[in-house]
């Protein structure tokens, strides 16, 4: 047997206005769970498309256990043994879960589909994985971890003998994120290669044997993730040396309250209930939690997305009104949602009509309000350039962009409108070290200028690290503010379980 299971060498890809893959290799053992790192925009969902089919390389070779192959689409990958779980998962919905796997490949009785024999053949495809979900549960009643689970035992359903998982811990929790390893680990003993690819340094030591390094479209090499460290691996990866994950405050909030909540309870009795807090001109509030703190309907609720029961909302001191998003921007109030492709970019439109759609409104002119094209692309470019958005061209379209680069022209739109405040739900979630740097810096910069915001963020050390302060939420209540200075992962998880240990010790008292 070949001593590798997939070469890709000499691979080049090239589109309009620029090379996305120069000269690139990847080599994977059989049974080997391998990992694919490297920026936003340095080339690994271009190498791993390539692969699946859904590319075809303007240079090079793939070769499947020493045989070369020619990936003309999909089809052919899967047919070769190829299979890929993509970071944004696309089921449908309104279907059990069962036909979200054998879709395309039903199980027929005569000219019927045997719905029996399907449930049969998926139950025990789940059984081979440990996976506990009913075949006949729809679809959208799926958390994400459930949706991926399944996606892998389709993957498994194709007899693949190489999987494709891109970034699959970003939406999970630890526990989550241990039961992948386990089917992981599962696939590799039963001689399966996976190519993982993500930004968690810490995950790629723990799951991984083997890592490739991308940078810039190009090939860095191949090592051993035995004795490698995460300051050779962010080196490697951006280029250069980042002395800090942070970058170096310059500044203090100032003493000067910019929004005031009072009392915020939901509508929906099982959400957030007594919310207060300030924020101050020029601060960075952090809020922590665990999953189900109802951090982002909180915030939600502030930018008028979500109902609320009861509760006021001061703005400068004076008290404000906010029903719809369209309240919150009139008022200087702005939402980055946490999920960027979901709700946030209209992949088909171009990067200039990302930027500008939340001030579209201010560019027309005259009486019959002609659009000011010349002002409107002056105007993104310029907010484009400021941000540092990687894009071959204003017009290219947004779901071309890496995940960094998408969501740095978020920001430009939000910031295009001259907000007083900032919400940032999970602003660097999937997000290479590089970018998340350079979202930080902006952060930074931004309130020094005297903005102010709001971030919610499920990384420690994110949290720790570019909070003045850091609100703690469990299940839906208020448990701490902390002060930069007394915050840490001790206190803040203290609070993040206070709730739930205090209703531990009433079912005690009980």
């Amino acid at each position: 047997m070949p001593e590798y299971r997939l070469e890709m060498e000499h691979i080049s890809k090239s589109f309009p206005g620029v090379k996305a893959l120069d000269d690139v290799s990847l080599k994977v053992k059989p049974g080997s769970v391998h990992a694919l790192m490297g920026e936003n925009g340095a080339g690994k969902s271009t190498l791993m498309k390539c692969l699946f089919g859904m590319y075809i390389p303007n240079g090079g070779t793939i070769r499947l256990n020493g045989r070369e192959v020619a990936l003309s689409d999909t089809r052919d990958a899967l047919q070769n043994g190829i299979a890929m779980i993509h970071q944004e998962l696309s089921p449908i919905p309104l279907r059990p879960i069962m036909e979200n796997i054998w879709l395309g490949r039903f199980p027929k009785k005569g000219p019927v589909v045997d719905h029996k024999k399907m449930e049969e053949m998926t139950a025990a495809l789940f059984e081979s994985l440990d996976i506990r979900i009913s075949p006949t549960v729809l679809a959208r009643d799926l958390s994400v971890s459930k949706l991926q689970q399944a996606e892998i035992a389709k993957a498994v359903s194709y007899n693949a003998e190489i999987i494709i998982m891109d970034e699959p811990t970003s939406s999970l929790t630890d526990t989550e994120t241990e039961h992948l390893f386990r089917i992981i680990r599962q696939l590799k003993a039963e001689n399966r290669s996976v190519i993982f690819i993500s930004h968690k340094i810490d995950e790629i030591l723990t799951i991984c044997d083997e890592i490739t390094i991308m940078r810039d479209g190009a090939y860095q090499g191949t090592w051993s993730c035995e004795g490698m460290t995460t300051d050779f691996i962010v080196n490697t990866m951006v280029g250069r040396t980042l002395s800090s994950r942070f970058p170096e405050k310059h500044y203090a909030p100032r003493d000067e309250e910019v929004l005031r909540v009072e009392n915020y309870t939901s509508g929906d009795s099982m959400s957030f209930q007594n919310v207060s807090f300030t924020l101050r001109r020029g601060e960075i509030l952090g809020i922590g939690g665990l999953v189900g703190a109802q951090r982002t309907e909180l915030v939600e609720s502030i930018f008028g997305l979500r109902p609320i029961e009861s509760g006021a909302l001061y703005k400068n001191g004076a008290k404000i009104t906010v029903r719809s998003p369209r309240d919150a921007k009139r008022n200087g109030i702005v939402l980055l949602t946490e999920e960027r492709r979901k709700n946030g970019i209209f992949g088909g439109l171009s990067v200039l009509d990302n930027i500008v759609v939340a001030n579209q409104h201010s560019y027309g002119r005259g009486p019959i309000r002609v659009i000011d094209t010349k002002r409107r692309r002056r105007e993104g470019g310029e907010y484009c350039k400021e941000l540092n958005v990687r894009t071959p061209g204003i017009e290219a379209l947004a779901r071309n962009l890496s995940g960094g680069n998408q969501q740095k022209m978020l920001l430009a739109r939000w910031l295009l409108v001259d907000p007083d405040i900032l919400i940032l739900d999970e602003p660097t979630r999937g997000i290479d070290v590089g970018a998340k740097y350079e979202i930080y810096v902006i952060m930074h910069r931004l309130a020094e200028q005297g903005k102010s915001i709001i971030m919610i963020s499920s990384e420690m050390p994110e949290l720790l690290g570019m909070s003045d302060r850091v609100m703690v939420m469990c299940a839906g209540r208020m448990t701490g503010m902390l002060e930069r200075a007394e915050a840490s992962q001790v206190s803040v998880m203290r609070l993040a379980t206070a709730f739930e240990n205090e209703m531990r010790m009433e079912g005690m008292k009980e």
